[in-house]
């Protein structure tokens, strides 16, 4: 068994060596040739929008943009009865808390809105549906519009708070 032993791993060692006829070459490979610094056109912008995500997004802003008349209206009545409001308690105060009740009852449908467009985006999005440069410009533009019209109406809201919590 001795005498085997330098044999058995004189051969193990040779075999190693053996060469495989259809190993992977070592040449460079085409894509290697590609020099990895040269920028990637993005060619995304010459592909067109998706009108029907414009209109379905379209068709959830719409209605709370609509709606923004309505709730200034309400706030400007809570701001109104705010400024002649008397001390806390007082019948004045009560009907001027009311009124920001109801500004702030108005107003909620914006902002469920607003989480309703999110939502369609996101959806979108996890579909896998593609999202071009020109739908992309579309989202921000509503999404900045349903923003700024909350923000606006929010800030008149805590203006009447302020006011009734003197």
């Amino acid at each position: 068994m001795r005498r085997l032993a330098p044999a058995i791993a004189c051969s193990l060692l040779l075999a190693g060596c053996a060469s495989v006829a259809d190993a992977p070459s070592l040449a460079r490979r085409p894509a290697e040739a590609i020099d990895p610094r040269l920028p990637i056109p993005d060619r995304s912008a010459a592909l067109p929008a998706d009108p029907a995500l414009a209109a379905a997004l379209r068709r959830i802003a719409d209605p709370a943009v609509a709606r923004a008349l309505a709730v200034n209206a309400a706030i400007a009545r809570a701001d109104a009865l705010a400024g002649s409001a008397g001390a806390p308690g007082s019948e004045s105060w009560i009907s001027a808390q009311q009124a920001l009740s109801a500004a702030v009852a108005a107003q909620a449908p914006i902002t469920r809105a607003i989480g309703d467009f999110d939502e369609a985006v996101a959806e979108r999005i996890r579909s896998g549906a593609r999202l071009v440069p020109q739908d992309l410009a579309a989202v921000r533009a509503i999404s900045a519009d349903l923003a700024a019209l909350d923000r606006r109406q929010r800030a008149a809201i805590a203006s009447v708070q302020s006011r009734l919590a003197r």
